[in-house]
C-alpha cells in the first residue's frame, strides 16, 4: 500500500501570515472583506486579487470589499514588487478563501443533515436536499477564522472571465481617490526643502526664518529643512525663498556625467561571482563589447505625498498615510528614526499616481511625520514640488556590463563571461539597523544612509538579475561588483538589474549570430532547450513577421528575449524602427507566458504599459549632473515619452492553465529596450552600446565606427 502524495505547503505568504482572519472576513448582510497585504499602485492588482478570492468563495465578485492595506489590521507581505503580487497574495488568498468556503461547507452540512460533497454553492448560499439553505452569513457565528490555515485544500473553480477593474471609475471621472486628494479638516501643508547633495547642510551664518520669511512655521534640525502653514500658497513661496537664498556646504561630489563608464568600473567593489558549466571549450573567436546604461528616475505621474497625525497622548502615537509600496517596511524604519515601538505607529496605504519601484513615497511620509510632531494634534499633508522628485527621490543605478563571448568552430557559443559595475538596486526601508529614509540621515544626529545592496538570487537579484543567460552554453561566469561607495543615492527601479544585462545579453546574441551568419532568431533557438521559451520565441517570430516585410532606408527590426529573474514569466519582442534624426519605435510585437492568465485584459495592460516605458528608457531617459548635484529636474531637462511617440503595441499571451501563475509587471522591459538597439543596428548598421538611444548616442557610434 503506497502513502498519499503529501500536501503541497502552504503558500509563502499564507505560511508567513497563517490566520484566516488575517485575509477574509465574513461580514453581515452578504458582505465579505478581502484582507490583501499587496497594494494597488495602478497596475490592477486589486480587481484580480478580488476575482482569485470570488472564485475561491464562490459569489458574486459584487459582494467582496477589497480592504485598503494598513498595519495591524492586513497581513505582513512585505513590499509589493518584484511582479510577486499574483504568485503571492493570489495564491495565498485562493487558498485561504477555498478552505475558508471549506469550513462553511462543513458546518451548513452539519447543520442541514447532509453530506458536504451534496451540497451545491450558489453565490454563498449552500443548497442542500430539498432545497434547503444556508449561507455563509447565517452561519457567521458558528465558524471561527480565529485558526490557522491547513494544507491541502479542495480545488478552485476558475471561471476565467476578466472583471472590470474596480479603480478605474474614479479615475476616469476624476472623483477623489488619490493620496494628493486628502484633505482633512484643520490640515496644516508641510514642504521641506532638501540639500544639493548627500551631507550638505546648511550655512550657520545664515537666519532660516528670516529667509522663509513671514507666514509659516519654520522646522529646522540639522539638515532637516522643513516649513508649515495653514496656507498652502504661503508655504509654497517660503519654500521657494529658501530654494534660492538659502546656502549649503559640504557634501559628497557627484561623478563627472562624461565619464561615467569609466567611473563605476575605477570604485572600490564588493564583488560576487556566480559561474555556470565546467572549464571553457576551445575557441576560435571571441567577441567583447561593454554596455552602459546611466541612472534612470522614476517620473511619477505626480510628486510623491504623505499625510501624518502626531498625537503624543494617544496608544498611536503616528499615525500615516502613503502610497507606499511597503507600509510594514516604512513603519520599521519610522519606529528606529522615532524611537517608538512599532506597535505605536500605524501606517495605512492610500493610492498613489505612479510609482515604477522605490521611489521617495517613502520619503515624504517621513518628512510628514517629523513636521506632525512639530504640530502635535493636526494633521500635517507634506507634498514634494516636481523638482523635489525628480532630483530627491532614489535613482536606478547605472550600469556597466562589460561581456565577452566564445564561438567554437561549429558556430556554437561555448564560454561565455559577464561583468558588471553598479551601485545596489535596493536601499529601501525596513531591511537594515540603520534607516535609509531621506530625512533620517538629515536631522541632527542621523546615521548616514547604509549603502545600497543587491536582493538576494533567491528573491531576483539586484543588478545581477537576469546577468546569467538563459541559453544553453557550456561555461558561464557572471562577476557583480557591487560599488561600495555611493554619492548618487540608488534604490530599486522596476525591472532592476535586467533593463541592462538583458540589453546586454540580447545584443551580443546578434552580434553572435551576425559573426557566424545566422538568422539572429535560428541561433537563439539553437541555443535554447527549454520548451516554454522557444514556444514564445517562436510565436514572436510568426506574429511579428519576422524579416518577411520589406525595409525601406533606415528602417529596421529587431528581436530580443528574456525570461524574467530567469524564473518567471517568458517574453519576446520584435520591434520596427524608423532611424532618420533620431530613433521612433513604430511597431512592438510582444509574445508573454506568464503561467496560468487570472486576468488576461490585466496581463495585457502590464507589459504593454511596461513595454512603453521601457521605450522611453531606450530612446530618452538618463539622470543628469554635475559635481555639484543633480541638473535633471523638470520634463525639459528629464524628458519621458510623449503621447505622439508611443508605438503601436500588440501583446499575444500564451495562456498555460495549468501552470502557476507569474507576474507579468516586469517581463517586458528588459527584451523591449534589447529589440529595439538590436532594430537600430538592423537600420543603420551601427552597434548601440549606451542607453538612451539619442540623436548625440547615435553621433557618437557613427565616430567611433560601431
Amino acid at each position: 500500500m503506497t502513502d498519499a502524495p503529501a500536501a503541497p505547503p502552504l503558500p509563502k505568504s499564507l505560511a508567513a501570515n497563517p490566520l484566516l482572519s488575517q485575509w477574509v472576513r465574513i461580514g453581515a448582510e452578504g458582505r465579505i472583506d478581502i484582507l490583501p497585504g499587496k497594494v494597488e499602485i495602478g497596475q490592477g492588482i486589486a480587481t484580480a486579487l478580488l476575482k482569485m478570492a470570488a472564485e475561491a468563495l464562490e459569489v458574486d465578485p459584487a459582494r467582496i470589499r477589497m480592504v485598503r492595506p494598513a498595519t495591524g489590521d492586513s497581513p505582513d507581505e512585505g513590499v509589493t514588487s518584484g511582479s510577486q503580487s499574483i504568485q503571492d497574495c493570489g495564491r495565498a488568498l485562493r487558498h485561504v478563501c477555498a478552505e475558508v468556503r471549506d469550513l462553511f461547507r462543513a458546518e451548513a452540512a452539519l447543520r442541514l443533515g447532509a453530506d458536504a460533497g451534496a451540497l451545491g454553492l450558489e453565490d454563498g448560499t449552500f443548497v442542500g436536499p430539498g432545497n434547503a439553505r444556508l449561507s455563509y452569513w447565517e452561519l457567521e457565528d458558528a465558524v471561527s477564522l480565529e485558526r490557522a490555515a491547513t494544507a491541502g485544500v479542495r480545488p478552485v473553480r476558475r471561471t476565467g472571465l476578466d472583471l472590470a477593474r474596480i479603480d478605474l471609475a474614479d479615475k476616469v471621472f476624476g472623483r477623489p481617490r488619490f493620496i494628493h486628494d486628502m484633505r482633512p479638516e484643520g490640515m496644516l501643508h508641510g514642504r521641506v526643502v532638501l540639500p544639493p547633495r548627500t551631507g550638505s547642510s546648511p550655512r550657520r551664518d545664515q537666519d532660516l526664518a528670516a529667509l522663509a520669511g513671514p507666514g509659516v512655521q519654520l522646522v529646522a534640525d540639522g539638515a532637516f529643512i522643513g516649513l508649515l502653514s495653514d496656507d498652502e500658497r504661503s508655504v509654497d513661496q517660503a519654500a521657494a525663498r529658501l530654494r534660492e537664498k538659502l546656502g549649503w556646504e559640504g557634501g559628497t561630489p557627484l561623478p563627472d556625467e562624461a565619464t561615467l563608464g569609466d567611473w563605476l568600473r575605477a570604485q572600490p567593489v564588493a564583488p560576487v561571482v556566480e559561474q555556470r558549466g565546467g572549464p571553457a571549450e576551445p575557441a576560435v573567436q571571441t567577441l567583447a563589447r561593454s554596455f552602459l546604461k546611466p541612472f534612470i528616475a522614476h517620473g511619477s505621474m505626480a510628486p510623491s505625498c504623505a499625510l501624518a497625525l502626531w498625537s503624543p497622548d494617544e496608544a498611536e502615537i503616528l499615525r500615516v498615510w502613503t502610497h507606499s509600496q511597503g507600509i510594514y517596511n516604512l513603519r520599521a524604519d519610522l519606529s528606529v528614526v522615532f524611537g517608538l515601538p512599532p506597535e505605536r505607529i500605524r501606517v495605512e496605504h492610500v493610492e498613489g499616481a505612479g510609482c515604477y519601484g522605490h521611489n521617495p513615497a517613502d520619503d515624504v511620509a517621513l518628512d510628514a511625520a517629523l513636521l506632525a510632531r512639530a504640530a502635535p494634534g493636526r494633521v500635517v499633508r507634506a507634498q514634494m514640488s516636481r523638482d523635489e522628485e525628480l532630483g530627491g527621490g532614489p535613482f536606478a543605478p547605472a550600469m556597466r556590463v562589460d561581456v565577452e563571448a566564445d564561438l567554437d568552430a561549429s558556430g556554437r557559443l561555448c564560454g561565455w563571461r559577464h561583468t558588471i559595475w553598479s551601485n545596489g538596486h535596493s536601499m529601501r526601508p525596513g531591511r537594515s539597523k540603520a534607516s535609509t529614509l531621506r530625512a533620517a540621515a538629515h536631522v541632527s544626529g542621523g546615521a548616514p544612509w547604509p549603502i545600497a545592496i543587491n536582493m538576494p538570487a533567491s528573491n531576483g537579484g539586484g543588478a545581477d538579475r537576469n546577468s546569467m543567460p538563459l541559453y544553453d552554453i557550456p561555461a558561464a561566469c557572471v562577476t557583480n561588483n557591487r560599488l561600495t561607495v555611493m554619492p548618487i543615492r540608488t534604490s530599486a527601479m522596476r525591472a532592476l538589474g535586467a533593463f541592462a544585462n538583458v540589453f546586454a545579453i540580447e545584443s551580443m546574441m546578434d552580434e553572435a549570430a551576425l559573426a557566424v551568419g545566422e538568422d539572429a532568431v535560428a541561433f537563439r533557438l539553437r541555443h535554447l532547450s527549454d520548451d516554454r521559451a522557444r514556444a514564445v520565441i517562436l510565436e514572436a517570430a510568426r506574429l511579428g513577421r519576422w524579416r518577411e516585410a520589406p525595409r525601406a532606408d533606415g528602417e529596421g527590426q529587431g528581436f530580443a528575449f528574456a525570461r524574467y529573474k530567469n524564473t518567471g514569466a517568458y517574453c519576446a519582442v520584435v520591434a520596427d524602427v524608423a532611424c532618420t534624426d533620431e530613433v521612433r519605435v513604430n511597431r512592438l510585437l510582444v509574445v508573454v507566458d506568464v503561467g496560468e492568465v487570472i486576468s488576461h485584459d490585466g496581463v495585457v495592460n502590464q507589459v504593454e504599459g511596461g513595454a512603453i516605458q521601457a521605450t522611453s528608457w531606450a530612446l530618452k531617459e538618463a539622470v543628469h549632473f554635475s559635481p555639484e548635484g543633480i541638473l535633471s529636474r523638470s520634463w525639459e531637462d528629464y524628458p519621458i515619452l510623449r503621447f505622439s511617440e508611443v508605438p503601436a503595441v500588440a501583446v499575444h499571451v500564451l495562456d498555460r492553465p495549468d501552470a502557476p501563475p507569474m507576474g507579468a509587471g516586469e517581463a517586458s522591459q528588459g527584451p523591449t529596450g534589447a529589440a529595439i538597439a538590436n532594430a537600430v543596428h538592423d537600420a543603420l548598421g551601427m552597434r548601440m552600446t549606451r542607453f538612451p538611444l539619442t540623436r548625440d548616442t547615435l553621433i557618437e557610434a557613427m565616430e567611433l565606427g560601431q
